[in-house]
């Protein structure tokens, strides 16, 4: 089999784990769903993961991969604020929100890493490499004069990303507040 199959075929099979996690969360999901959603052999599956706790991983390694190269490519614009960023990395967040969105799926990832130590170790990592983007980004605001010249960025960019989680789960939880209204509240204080 070519790369491109395999990697269509493991693409497949998250796809289907997703679908069945956001429909019946990762408790009520079972491997044997898993693979009848995907409708593929159980030797298709094992062959790329060896667990759900595998395809969890490899589903959050892909959302966060993907928030890296974002951020990434937004902190590369120097013309752009501190404020404008966090705008958008919103944004990328709203978008994600929806019934479909990844951060639904994160938030059961948090759930599960409370009580299982290899899904908890692999949040941390996750987590750990989504903060240190903000963390980057406070450091080249406090380069550009954008935040104070004794302001710690890592403290900064721990501060930063609770933002961009707090919207999300205010939006989840109670579907407020809107976008728009969020976005101003991050240019006040982003401004100041």
């Amino acid at each position: 089999m070519s790369e491109a199959h395999l990697a269509a075929r493991r693409q497949q099979i998250l796809d289907a784990a997703r679908r069945r996690f956001l429909r019946n969360g990762f408790h009520s999901t079972s491997m044997q769903d898993v693979i009848a959603e995907a409708g593929v052999s159980v030797g298709a599956v094992y062959r790329y993961f060896r667990s759900k706790n595998d395809i969890i991983a490899a589903i959050a390694d892909g959302y966060a991969a993907e928030v890296k190269t974002v951020l990434g490519e937004l902190a590369a614009h120097p013309e752009l604020s501190l404020g404008e960023v966090m705008e958008r990395a919103v944004e990328l967040i709203d978008a994600n929100t929806g019934p479909d969105g990844m951060m639904r799926l994160a938030v059961q990832v948090w759930a599960e890493a409370q009580r299982d130590p290899a899904v908890g170790a692999l949040a941390a990592q996750i987590y750990g490499t989504m903060r240190g983007n903000f963390v980057e980004l406070a450091q080249r605001a406090a380069e550009a004069g954008e935040l104070p010249a004794e302001a710690d960025p890592k403290a900064v960019g721990a501060a930063l990303f609770s933002l961009v989680l707090g919207y999300a789960l205010q939006r989840m939880l109670t579907g407020q507040p809107d976008l728009d209204t969020y976005r101003q509240g991050l240019r006040a204080l982003l401004s100041t």
